[in-house]
């Protein structure tokens, strides 16, 4: 029964037969039987069918919510049997914002010298999508703002305000600068984060506060590719400060502190709200709480 689950979730996942049987290792003809069999087991069809996927039928959308739970449960009483027996071990799922990338590592480096035997996977999110990925336990723990009133179904954990820094080539405006203001900043050509971050939206309230235009000639859902095009382009960027210092920005680039007004944004840890969490997600959740990540 649990494998029939997995095989309705890995195919609401990948939206193609092929696909979803290439996922799971296994043939497409044994995907199709599965998922035949499950609907069977449950009395109602599962899946909208024709020449190609069409996706799930309103009984199908309910029964994939109960397939990630009883999946993550089974999951979750694996690890619990498996730590007693060997210790803490398993895979931990993190996403995080682009803007807190740099900041991961201060939090997995630490566990990991306690736990060996755990291994991380950590991939680049939006807030929207983090929400989304811990309901429907496609990751374990978020690292995003917490500023967001969708959060509240969830458990949090702040970690630090995420304050704000120009990034540009020393000799170009403003290089020569203990802080600079946000309108001086607008005034610069710039490469920012895409439209859908909530970095983005935040630094969009206050460059353009006072119907300023920003002049971004640079977008990208990459902190990384935008300190490169800055580092050879010549054009400029706004970075968290905690993750230009962790980056270690060398020549040519300088960090120049945003002032006027000062804003900060608090960032921290979600989860999903539940009675028992997975051992390595308790451990973490715990552990993380006693870091310092400055």
């Amino acid at each position: 029964m649990i494998d029939k689950l997995e095989y309705l979730i890995a195919l609401a996942a990948e939206r193609h037969f092929g696909r979803a049987a290439d996922r799971l290792g296994i043939t497409q003809p044994t995907l199709s039987a599965g998922i035949r069999q499950l609907e069977e087991r449950l009395g109602t069809t599962l899946v909208n069918r024709g020449s190609r996927y069409r996706g799930l039928t309103e009984e199908g959308e309910r029964a994939l919510s109960w397939a990630r739970r009883i999946t993550d449960d089974v999951r979750t009483m694996r690890e619990e049997i498996r730590t007693v027996k060997r210790g803490l071990s398993g895979h931990l799922r993190i996403g995080a914002v682009p803007t807190s990338l740099a900041i991961v590592s201060r939090l997995t480096a630490p566990f990991h010298r306690r736990h060996e035997d755990v291994t991380f996977e950590v991939t680049s999110q939006t807030a929207t999508e983090i929400l989304a990925a811990i309901e429907n336990f496609e990751i374990d723990v978020g690292l995003t703002y917490l500023d967001d009133e969708r959060l509240r179904r969830l458990d949090t954990h702040a970690l630090y305000d995420e304050r704000y820094c120009l990034v540009t080539r020393h000799g170009s405006d403003f290089s020569d600068r203990q802080h600079v203001t946000w309108e001086e900043v607008a005034s610069l050509s710039l490469g920012l984060l895409s439209p859908t971050m909530q970095n983005r939206q935040i630094l969009n309230r206050h460059l353009g506060a006072e119907g300023r235009r920003i002049r971004a000639v640079m977008e990208s859902n990459s902190m990384i590719a935008l300190l490169s095009q800055t580092r050879l382009a010549g054009i400029a960027t706004v970075v968290p400060l905690r993750s230009a210092a962790v980056l270690g920005l060398a020549d040519p680039l300088v960090a120049i502190p945003i002032t006027g007004p000062d804003v900060s944004y608090r960032v921290g840890l979600v989860t999903a709200r539940r009675e028992l969490r997975p051992p390595i997600v308790a451990a973490f959740w715990e552990e993380t709480q006693q870091i310092d990540t400055v």
